[in-house]
């Protein structure tokens, strides 16, 4: 899975580098059918920090939105290639999850959206209104029996490609972050 290998924890989640605190980032334009702000106000919070906040419907169009504003503060702090493709992957993989199979694509239910990006450290936090999953029963992709199923990897690039991912409140909130390389 990753440069360090996966390092499993029991509780499903994963971490790979010890990683600083997060810190400030930037926000842009509100997603189209979204509240979408920063620290809810548009103003800088405490110490400075600029947050991504938005709280989308279950719509691929709006996800992609808040996806693009994400990538837009990851360019303006002057991340590598490498790690921008990582953030790429692993945010569009964790926002179809959360729209598909955690909201089942139900227009009422919502995907909540919280970045930091800072130029040492991409920060991101999505949590949908599903009802949530036991990440020790997700398939392994790379079993011979999943080999070619044409769904069942997100999870994987995920865990892969960043550097710290948590799984809380019953599998409905992700937490994950990639150290700037």
């Amino acid at each position: 899975m990753g440069v360090a290998g996966p390092n499993r924890r029991g509780d499903g989640s994963r971490r790979r580098a010890a990683g600083g605190p997060a810190g400030p980032g930037k926000g842009a334009t509100p997603a189209k059918n979204s509240r979408a702000d920063r620290n809810g106000s548009g103003k800088r919070g405490a110490g400075g920090d600029d947050v991504i906040r938005a709280t989308i419907s279950s719509d691929y169009s709006a996800g992609r939105d808040v996806q693009q504003r994400i990538l837009d503060d990851v360019e303006r702090h002057g991340y590598s290639s490498d790690s921008t493709f990582a953030i790429r992957i692993a945010l569009e993989e964790a926002m179809v999850n959360a729209i598909k199979h955690g909201n089942g694509q139900d227009p009422s239910k919502k995907v909540h959206v919280e970045a930091r990006v800072t130029p040492r450290r991409a920060e991101i936090t999505i949590e949908d209104e599903g009802p949530g999953f036991d990440r020790a029963g997700i398939p392994d992709p790379t079993d011979e029996a999943n080999l070619h199923k044409c769904s069942g990897r997100g999870i994987l690039l995920i865990e892969a490609y960043m550097d710290g991912v948590e799984w809380s409140h019953g599998g409905r909130r992700l937490r994950m972050y990639k150290e700037n390389a």
